[in-house]
């Protein structure tokens, strides 16, 4: 059994699937720092995927610094690495971007975005208060 949940949906890369599910239990603390991260082997088991596909999926996690392979022990979530405000922003660009082409397709308003996000954000730090950062942004600022 696998310590995060996912369905594989048809049609999108199980491998970037697999990688969102993973970081998103992580970020979440679902999967704490210290917890053993299946093997290659058990997670192209449980999820019927190509062991190739598998090891694609760690090697990046392990990249990314949200997974790391200890000698004996095997493959674990790291306590974290600090990414630069260059790469935080780099790496948060595109999905961003994703977000405001699909929210202005539907003709959301920013107000529903913002919302749409606190309660996404709210929902991933349980035990918070969770204080959404900084005030909106007055609606004139944001015309279409």
């Amino acid at each position: 059994m696998l310590p995060f949940l996912i369905t594989l949906v048809a049609g999108e890369s199980p491998y970037r699937q697999i990688v969102y599910a993973a970081t998103r239990a992580i970020v979440a603390g679902t999967l704490a720092p210290g917890v053993s991260f299946p093997s290659v082997r058990e997670l192209s088991m449980a999820l019927k995927i190509n062991p190739n596909t598998a090891h694609k999926v760690i090697a990046e996690l392990v990249r990314d610094g949200l997974l790391e392979v200890q000698s004996g022990v095997g493959t674990v979530v790291t306590h974290g690495r600090t990414a630069s405000e260059a790469e935080r922003q780099a790496m948060l660009a595109r999905p961003v971007e994703q977000v405001v082409v699909e929210a202005k397709r539907l003709g959301l308003t920013l107000d529903e975005v913002q919302d749409a996000m606190h309660r996404a954000w709210r929902d991933l730090s349980p035990g918070s208060d969770c204080e959404w950062p900084t005030p909106r942004l007055p609606p004139s600022t944001c015309a279409a």
